[in-house]
């Protein structure tokens, strides 16, 4: 059977046990990803793990030239003189690498090495299906390609919860506190007083784009629901202009800026630094919310939205919360600290290594410690409980509970996405990177659509925007892996956060929270966040293509 439609059938069959399991037999995304992953598993064929692996230990090839090869590879990796290494081959894209010379290194450097081939003549030329391995590399890949499907699994599952799982938990801590001491309160009324009633808008939409980087949207828009209502009351106009804009503030964020799981996943997984992450991020989102600041403008003079009551809470509650006594609330400097230090720390390694060389190697290995994502997270949260514990003259064992609801919710988006890591893995295990390997060639605007619509597809389907970002990581994320992408991974990363954002209908639990909170109807909603949600997804696509056209590489 043709190689290429195998690796078609095994890549539906995955998608469809996903978005059925969570759509059908609604299924926890969690227990949907993990059977997604097993059944991949279970019909990918040997050769094409094998090759996976392979290509994954790979040592690339700089150069050939004579009987010799450059390699993308020194002293730093390991690579030494004298050394022995393994030239592979494969005749075309699907079939079993072969073993065809040995080589040995003649000469290394801290980010190069020269090899020549060892009691073998070389050859004329390599095919594009030629890899450097070391041996013990290889041993590896083919230990690691028998294991048993489980154990395929657990591995990539296991791998994921390494890399994110200390970070959403210190994120989820980080919200919580906000929440519970009252700066995130202070935040938004911040805002507002800085901006004054006919900013009250802009106000909204920073707002919750702020709030939404350590707090997901659900609980944003919980937070600032109320103080729209009340404004509503005292101004009598504009309630629906209130309600999107905390929508595209809010949302935005929580598909592009770490730590929130779908950008943080993706970038840990597309190998994205996360300060590059959250910079890009955050300027690619606030193009997208300022489009959705537009249109929620715009519906507003077309359409007048009553405020109504809702099962939750009765107006008066709306109303006193929203009237709370600033002097219960933390000062502004201490509320926006939590949010803004580990963004400055993890962003600042963005540009520590452009002046290395300027700065002394201790003041280098402390911004390099402090700007390290997990450090930077787990002083943001001690920050966020020494604040609680300041505003509410509690002890730290008076704080047990809010760190226990904390812990619990992140635990939850912790396996969900741990579980999408593994899917993503025996996803990549498949080839399926190779069936678009000559997008790159083709145009960077090309890749990142593609990177769009995939997303797209899969958001509308199921309703999770996580969800499609995992799964789009998981079709898309050989191409970064692979080194053959043609622009920083990046732009990768932000193309599936955009197109997690369209279509939010009624699958999406999100509507429902905006709607009963609201008192939205559903017919208000289709009319307004269901086209917001594209136009913020489409100018993110549109910014993110444009940046990968102008400047490819970053500059890096």
């Amino acid at each position: 059977m043709d190689p290429v439609m195998v690796t078609l059938g095994i890549l539906l069959v995955g998608v469809l046990v996903v978005v059925g399991g969570i759509l059908a037999l609604k299924l926890h995304p969690f227990l949907a990803l993990v059977l997604g992953a097993l059944a991949v598993g279970a019909l990918t064929p040997q050769n094409a793990i094998d090759r996976h692996l392979l290509e994954k230990e790979q040592i690339p090839i700089a150069s050939h030239a004579d009987d010799t090869l450059t390699l993308k590879g020194g002293l730093k990796n390991g690579l030494r003189p004298g050394s022995r290494l393994l030239l592979l081959q494969s005749a075309d894209s699907f079939a079993p690498y072969e073993e065809v010379a040995e080589l040995e290194i003649v000469s290394a450097d801290e980010k190069q090495s020269v090899v020549q081939f060892a009691g073998a003549e070389a050859p004329a030329s390599l095919g594009p299906q030629a890899l450097v391995i070391t041996p013990e590399a290889a041993r590896r890949a083919f230990t690691q390609a028998r294991q048993s499907v489980p154990a395929r699994v657990a591995r990539g599952f296991g791998n994921t919860s390494a890399n994110i799982g200390i970070l959403i938990a210190m994120a989820s801590i980080v919200g919580k506190c906000l929440l519970d001491s009252g700066a995130a309160d202070r935040i938004v009324r911040f805002a507002l007083r800085l901006l004054g009633e006919r900013g009250a808008p802009l106000a909204f939409l920073t707002s919750g784009f702020v709030l939404a980087i350590p707090v997901f949207f659900d609980t944003v828009f919980y937070l600032m629901i109320p103080l729209g209502k009340a404004l509503r009351t005292r101004t009598g106009r504009n309630y629906l202009l209130y309600v999107l804009t905390i929508v595209a503030g809010g949302t935005m964020a929580h598909s592009l800026v770490p730590p929130t799981p779908g950008p943080l996943y993706a970038a840990e997984a597309l190998n994205v630094d996360l300060g590059v992450m959250i910079i890009a991020g955050g300027i690619v989102g606030l193009f997208s919310s300022f489009s959705g600041f537009m249109f929620a403008s715009y519906m507003n003079r077309r359409m007048d939205v009553p405020l109504r009551e809702t099962p939750d809470f009765s107006m008066q509650d709306l109303i006193a919360a929203a009237e709370r006594d600033d002097r219960e609330l933390p000062p502004i400097w201490l509320s926006l600290l939590p949010i803004l230090l580990p963004v400055v720390l993890i962003g600042g390694q963005a540009f520590v290594g452009l002046y290395a060389d300027s700065l002394s190697p201790a003041l280098v290995s402390l911004l390099a410690t402090l700007g390290d994502k997990n450090i930077a997270l787990l002083l943001a949260a001690a920050i966020a409980l020494v604040t609680l514990m300041w505003q509410k003259g509690a002890s730290l064992g008076e704080l047990q509970p809010a760190v226990q609801n904390a812990i619990a919710s992140a635990g939850s988006i912790i396996l969900i996405t741990s579980a999408g890591g593994a899917f993503g893995g025996v996803l990549q295990q498949t080839g399926v990177a190779t069936l678009i390997q000559d997008l790159p060639a083709a145009s960077p605007p090309m890749v990142v659509t593609l990177a769009f619509l995939v997303t797209m597809a899969i958001r509308t389907a199921q309703g999770s925007a996580t969800v499609a970002m995992i799964t789009a990581v998981g079709i898309l994320g050989g191409l970064a892996s692979s080194g053959e992408l043609g622009f920083h991974p990046v732009y990768l990363a932000l193309a599936i956060g955009c197109g997690s954002k369209p279509v939010a209908w009624m699958n999406d639990s999100g509507f429902w929270v905006i709607s009963k909170m609201s008192g939205m109807t559903e017919g208000e909603m289709l009319r307004t966040v269901t086209p917001m949600s594209v136009i913020m997804g489409v100018t993110g696509l549109i910014v993110t293509a444009a940046g990968a056209f102008a400047f490819p590489t970053l500059g890096l």
